[in-house]
């Protein structure tokens, strides 16, 4: 059993190498290709920041009122909440040009849920937007934009 665990260990993690295959978006419903778009470029983030000696501490974090982080990190003592945005072309723009004022407002009620969890401890933090672009036959193009916002500077509120 340990060597299927190693297969499939070393098989996921080729995943954000490997060209991807997008399903045929003609016989998918909307709502499930889109799923399926914003599943896979959250776990292929994941994998990259593994892959860059970051931490994943947690994944699509909703605390009760209210705010989104898709991707809590530590990359070296850094505490980082990331938006992740996935895409299959940049015909309307990047990734990125799609995290506006209202979603780092979102981003920025999570990320002070989860510091309020933390009792507030002196801890560095950023905020990163993870660009992922998925086009079919190809594979996948990640890209970290780190400190990609700040807080106002009245800071988290806190």
């Amino acid at each position: 059993m340990k060597w299927l665990r190693q297969y499939w260990y070393r098989f996921l993690d080729r995943e954000c190498t490997r060209p991807i295959q997008l399903p045929d978006r003609d016989h998918t419903d909307d709502g499930d290709w889109n799923r399926w778009i914003g599943e896979t470029g959250e776990r292929l983030a994941r994998k990259h920041i593994s892959s860059c000696g970051s931490k994943p501490l947690y994944r699509n974090f909703k605390p009760k009122r209210g705010g989104e982080v898709d991707l809590v990190y530590r990359d070296g003592d850094i505490l980082v909440f990331a938006e992740v945005k996935t895409r299959t072309s940049e015909q309307f723009g990047r990734p990125a040009d799609a995290v506006d004022r209202q979603k780092q407002a979102l981003i920025l009620r999570g990320a002070n849920a989860w510091l309020k969890a933390l009792d507030r401890p002196e801890v560095i933090f950023r905020f990163d937007i993870i660009e992922v672009l998925l086009t079919d036959g190809q594979p996948p193009d990640i890209r970290v934009i780190e400190a990609a916002f700040t807080t106002p500077q009245s800071g988290l509120g806190m």
